[in-house]
């Protein structure tokens, strides 16, 4: 039975509702339940924060600790997860954004997600145990006690990709589909922050003893994520959508094909999202080089892991306390126009930082002031996607720009890994290849800027359709 598509919103003439009432969709919001929906949306983000925090920092100083190659980091960190995005977000986006059932069209999946993250935490605890065994089973058949460490902790690793590939895109929808848009910049704004206190926490507590009771975090990070983000699941609730469009006819290889069709018309038949997919694109992969080799930089310079982790938590403090007046900000003047002047910033950061860090202190320095600016980046756009892309298929054309992403990184990462083996771990090149994409996203920034105002500007914006 098709479901009734919900009543249209009364004209503002001839209802005004008062200033503390706030509508998304068919959700409407008093000040109390604003909080209310604000709390346990953040307490998810937080429990989801402290994860993402610590498992590819931790994951990375296991692949050190048993001596993987940068060829191999670069795969496992900046290859394998948009691998696993590109295999299975399209498709689970798609389905989101036309399921409906009485959780909700994105509860469901982020409830079906959380098992498999569970499962992959509690193996990267155990990884270097379950290699240790096996390479006694194997004996003289084995690749060797470090080799088969690292295929079980790459087993893991790709299980978490996986998990998260699913999830990010259906708990961006979620945020999009509850959250009224005059308030995103703000909450978003409070994710970040909630974001870099618990990187903070890792960062300054946990990163220098961390090596050494990885099984301990890991096992820890698996209970408090399963519990806390389950408990948001069960208290968002989302409100009622339109009818998802007609099925398609034929069997389930036609009805593959017509809706992966439909998918790619939608995503890539117009320019626009083109430049919008480039732009993000090639100003993330900016941040690539150096953040992905920032450990091994630092330890090439003698530099301890607890040193490093209070570089980290300094930084994550100053992002912190720029986090919210850069959602006012963005609120204010729009995120893309704040997120073009960042990254302009960022650029000319990273060409001065090629030319002047030559020792530990000015890493330090470096290490801090790009940290810095490209939370600052992050933060100032993480509300662009809500604001440019098409409120109904929002999910969809997410998993467009991922899609286009994980090209980007699938192609640039063990690329850079290669460079800095044949260049003998020389990792102050990771300035300069972050400064090429940096420049090549501010001229994809201010086309999508171009094309932006073309399309109604922040006033009377439209999202192509």
């Amino acid at each position: 039975m098709e479901i009734p598509p919900p009543p249209a919103a009364p004209e503002p003439s001839v209802l005004a509702p008062p200033a503390s009432v706030w509508r998304t969709g068919t959700l409407t919001y008093t000040t109390g339940s604003l909080v209310v929906l604000f709390g346990w949306l953040l307490w998810g983000d937080f429990v989801w924060a402290l994860r993402d925090r610590v498992t590819p920092n931790l994951f990375v100083l296991l692949l050190k600790k048993f001596e993987a190659s940068d060829t191999l980091t670069a795969i496992c960190m900046g290859s394998l997860p948009p691998a696993m995005i590109m295999i299975v977000t399209p498709i689970i986006s798609y389905l989101s954004d036309r399921h409906r059932g009485p959780w909700g069209r994105r509860v469901p999946y982020l409830l079906i997600t959380l098992p498999f993250f569970v499962i992959s935490l509690l193996g990267l605890a155990f990884g270097p145990v379950l290699g240790g065994i096996t390479n006694r089973l194997l004996g003289s058949h084995s690749f060797g006690l470090n080799a088969t460490i690292l295929i079980f902790l790459m087993s893991f690793w790709a299980v978490y990709d996986l998990s998260t590939s699913v999830a990010n895109p259906i708990y961006s929808g979620l945020v999009n589909d509850v959250v009224p848009q005059l308030v995103m910049g703000r909450f978003y704004a409070l994710f970040r922050a909630l974001s870099l206190v618990a990187g903070i926490i890792f960062n300054y507590w946990i990163f220098g003893t961390a090596e050494g009771h990885s099984m301990e975090i890991f096992i820890v990070l698996a209970i408090v994520f399963g519990l806390g983000f389950t408990l948001m699941c069960m208290n968002v609730k989302e409100g009622r959508y339109p009818p998802p469009p007609p099925r398609k006819e034929g069997g389930s290889i036609s009805k593959f094909l017509k809706a992966a069709k439909t998918f790619c018309i939608d995503c890539y038949g117009k320019s626009y999202y083109w430049w919008f997919y480039a732009a993000f694109s090639l100003s993330w992969t900016a941040s690539v080089p150096f953040q992905l080799f920032a450990y091994y930089y630092a330890r090439s310079l003698n530099i301890d892991t607890a040193t490093f982790g209070r570089y980290g938590a300094l930084t994550l403090s100053i992002s912190l306390v720029l986090a919210y007046p850069l959602g006012i900000l963005a609120d204010r003047f729009h995120p893309l126009r704040l997120g073009i002047a960042v990254q302009a910033i960022y650029a000319l950061d990273l060409l001065l930082s090629a030319i002047f860090v030559v020792n530990p202190w000015t890493f330090g320095v470096a290490l801090v002031v790009n940290g810095v600016l490209f939370g600052t980046w992050s933060t100032a756009v993480a509300s662009v996607s809500q604001r440019l892309l098409p409120k109904g298929k929002f999910a969809q054309y997410g998993a467009g720009g991922l899609l286009v992403g994980s090209l980007f990184s699938m192609t640039t990462a063990p690329l850079f890994g290669i460079i800095l083996d044949h260049l003998h771990h020389h990792y102050r090149y990771t300035f300069l290849l972050g400064f090429g994409f940096a420049l090549a996203g501010v001229f994809a920034l201010l086309v999508l800027h171009a094309k932006f105002m073309a399309h109604g500007g922040p006033e009377h914006y439209l999202a192509p359709e």
